[in-house]
């Protein structure tokens, strides 16, 4: 048995932002359906209009797999409201019964560390080069001092949504060598 036909078809990976988040859709790792930024608004209900936004994204796109940030993996700085809306994104997967990923930002960093991405322009700069369709939303390079373009949160999606079939196809390959059909790790 071919443990990558046990892949996952659709995921929606999504990264928050301070008032809303990005988010991509994908069909395995070299193909974008759609992404995009949603804005929540600012004040209390933010996290609430967010999960509202992504169920919807769910219903329209009927994803296998919800992608997330891994908020409890080492390095993570995330404040403690994107980490409740994460757990809240977490919980609507369980409710859409979907599985779930969670995928690190230093993993992510490590992977494109490799080609010489160092940081999450040039992560997003090197995905550019691979999804083409996304270079007219890539914003100019941060300097110090300079808020994150809320644009970057698609790319931070996409790169959560590109590290989860990288790990797919590590798992698989390390099963396949000893016979045994891929599992799919709930987060």
């Amino acid at each position: 048995m071919n443990p990558l036909l046990n892949q996952p078809t659709r995921i929606l990976a999504i990264d928050p932002t301070s008032k809303g988040f990005g988010f991509t859709v994908m069909e395995g790792p070299e193909k974008l359906i759609d992404w995009g930024v949603k804005h929540a608004g600012s004040g209390s209900p933010r996290n609430r209009k967010s999960v509202a936004q992504a169920s919807g994204l769910i219903v329209r796109y009927r994803p296998e797999v919800l992608v997330v940030e891994h908020t409890s993996a080492k390095g993570c700085r995330r404040r403690a409201r994107v980490r409740r809306l994460i757990k809240s994104l977490l919980t609507l997967a369980r409710q859409h019964r979907l599985r779930a990923r969670r995928i690190s930002r230093q993993s992510v960093l490590r992977s494109f560390g490799q080609s010489s991405a160092a940081n999450k322009y040039r992560v997003a700069v090197t995905l550019t080069e691979q999804f083409p369709e996304l270079a007219p939303h890539l914003p100019p390079e941060r300097k110090l001092g300079d808020s994150e373009d809320e644009r970057m949160a698609i790319f931070d999606a996409l790169s959560f949504g590109w590290m989860f079939y990288q790990t797919m196809r590590r798992e698989a390959r390390a099963l396949s060598l000893h016979g045994e059909p891929a599992p799919f790790p709930n987060a």
